[in-house]
């Protein structure tokens, strides 16, 4: 199995105020653990600069025009309670674009088996016209619509594990029958999406999880709702949002997932891609806000994507 580990060079260029949740510090941390013996087999790359413009396959034609505007001359700007713009946060936001489509193109040529991409901001919550929630673009949306542009993929599966509902996602895809968009969440919990009612047309799944509950609870979330249902849809390629915030420690959320219960989950993921989509997984970095919480929930994801175990990690 080769895993590919793409990593954002600047990814401090996207500024937050101190004590932001949404910091550089994130990737800093994820990169350490990713620097140990354990990962030397990892095939690493840096994110290219990608074309902003892509964006414009899931926002609407003045998005890009709005964040330009939002963003300041210097320091930082303020686009809601949560979010911040900074100066140079459109290079951020490119590269960590450019990141996903790299991943995207080494799954798809066959150069590696699946990938992980280091990158910042997070994007679930991106709209197609409002940047929320810590996120200015929805990446995993935009490197969807690339597969499909691109390389012709029919059918695509997006599951979301982050603590949090991706409401971009689900509003970006929610009438396209060749998207489907499974996600696992808190709730209530922001941004109060979500709700097991809402289905799409039929290609959106939530399964809420209640605040405390742990791996039990979302093992049989995918066991008997998620899984399944993604294996009925039989998708050419399965997209991640790799949120770590429903780790126990994290501390804008409730759940009691320990860092073993990503290896877990990411295993059986595994198993679903091998049965449906020749085991091609694309998986993007979103939450996970307390440090240790993310590294550890990270390093077990990657040791499973790379050989399906998860060797000597500590929790």
């Amino acid at each position: 199995m080769t895993t590919l580990l793409v990593s954002q060079s600047n990814f401090a260029d996207h500024a937050t105020p101190e004590g932001h949740p949404e910091r550089a510090d994130r990737i800093r941390a994820v990169e350490d653990a990713l620097s140990r013996p354990r990962f030397d087999k990892l095939l690493r790359r840096n994110a290219p600069a990608g074309d902003l413009l892509l964006a414009e396959l899931v926002h609407d034609s003045r998005y890009l025009a709005r964040l330009r505007d939002a963003r300041p001359a210097e320091g930082m700007g303020q686009i809601d309670a949560d979010t911040f713009i900074s100066a140079n946060s459109l290079s951020a936001v490119t590269t960590g674009l450019g990141g996903a489509l790299a991943a995207l193109d080494a799954v798809l040529l066959g150069e590696a088996d699946n990938a992980f991409c280091a990158i910042r901001p997070p994007g679930h919550h991106a709209e197609i016209a409002a940047p929320m929630g810590f996120c200015l673009i929805n990446t995993v949306a935009i490197t969807a619509r690339e597969a499909q542009r691109k390389y012709g993929a029919e059918r695509i599966a997006i599951v979301d594990f982050d603590v949090h509902h991706g409401n971009g996602t689900q509003d970006i895809f929610k009438a396209d029958p060749t998207v489907f968009y499974a996600s696992t969440h808190q709730m209530p919990l922001y941004p109060g999406t979500g709700h097991p009612r809402e289905t799409g047309v039929g290609n959106i799944l939530n399964v809420p999880l209640d605040a405390e509950s742990g791996g039990e609870a979302m093992r049989d979330a995918y066991l008997t709702r998620i899984i399944p249902a993604i294996i009925d849809f039989s998708p050419d390629l399965l997209l991640l949002s790799a949120g770590f915030d429903a780790h126990e420690r994290d501390p804008l959320a409730q759940l009691n997932w320990q860092s073993s219960d990503f290896s877990w989950l990411t295993g059986k993921l595994m198993d679903l891609a091998d049965r449906c989509c020749g085991n091609r997984i694309v998986s993007l970095l979103e939450g996970g806000y307390d440090l240790k919480g993310l590294a550890g929930g990270a390093s077990h994801h990657v040791a499973m994507l790379m050989d399906g175990a998860v060797g000597r990690l500590e929790d």
